[in-house]
């Protein structure tokens, strides 16, 4: 059975830090890509971070310098950093993990507010 289990979701001050873990389990063939989407009320779904089994990564310009994405290959889990957060951060999370198939994670609230 596969599970993607998120975690690290949550409120935020603005300027301030989260870290979101995505680890995956039970998918019966080798993860290609990793990465994380977004979306807010009331929008489609975007994307926020990927990243490749050789470690390259791919940012949405709205992140860049400020979020960081990693993998443990090992651990088949991939991370957000997320630092100097911004209220339009405000969005749904969703881990997706790429294989032969494509697994979605249930996703984590992430609130920016004062």
């Amino acid at each position: 059975q596969v599970q993607l289990v998120e975690s690290g979701g949550g409120l935020a001050q603005p300027g301030g830090s989260l870290r979101l873990s995505c680890a995956a389990s039970g998918i019966p063939f080798s993860i290609n890509r990793m990465g994380w989407y977004s979306q807010a009320p009331g929008k489609e779904r975007e994307l926020v971070a990927t990243i490749s089994k050789g470690g390259s990564t791919n940012y949405a310009d709205s992140v860049k310098g400020r979020f960081t994405i990693s993998r443990d290959n090992a651990k088949n889990t991939v991370y957000l950093q997320m630092n100097n957060l911004k209220p339009e951060d405000t969005a749904v999370y969703y881990c997706n993990v790429v294989s032969l198939l494509t697994y979605w994670g249930q996703g984590t609230q992430v609130t920016v507010s004062s």
